[in-house]
């Protein structure tokens, strides 16, 4: 069974407390392996400095040649679909300026595959949070 979170690793907004930690994996099109090099180094750049634009905070990035993996804890105003878009698309824009020799190896300027796979990342089992959220009348005794 996982431990519940210590307050302290809670992160916060100005009327909110959470801790939304997810997983992104997405592919470049035609899954080709392009991210090497100077490419993969500049797009796990490019990726934390976006995820500081957005108020994600960056906990693990790993680019692979055929495959971007991100975990990052993000607040509850962002939804994961608008975080993965908002990662590709603006990594994509930076990486082809930066890299004008991978539109070659993009279909008509689109570096990113169209889909993605997220998992919400969390240090509790459901069987815990089940059993907290059944045991709330019991507690209140």
């Amino acid at each position: 069974m996982g431990e519940p979170l210590a307050w302290s690793s809670l992160r916060s907004t100005r009327h909110a407390r959470y801790w939304c930690g997810y997983h992104f994996v997405w592919i470049p099109k035609y899954r080709g392996d392009i991210l090497v090099g100077d490419v993969a180094e500049y797009t796990r750049e490019v990726l934390k400095q976006i995820l500081g634009e957005l108020g994600c905070e960056p906990i693990a990035i790993e680019v692979m040649p055929d495959h971007v993996h991100v975990f990052t804890l993000c607040p509850p105003r962002l939804s994961p679909a608008y975080i993965a878009n908002y990662l590709k698309g603006k990594s994509a824009r930076r990486i082809l300026q930066r890299f004008p020799g991978l539109r070659a190896k993009a279909s008509r300027g689109k570096l990113w595959s169209r889909s993605y796979f997220v998992a919400t990342v969390g240090n509790v089992t459901a069987d815990v949070v089940k059993r907290y959220v059944e045991e709330q009348w019991a507690r209140e005794r």
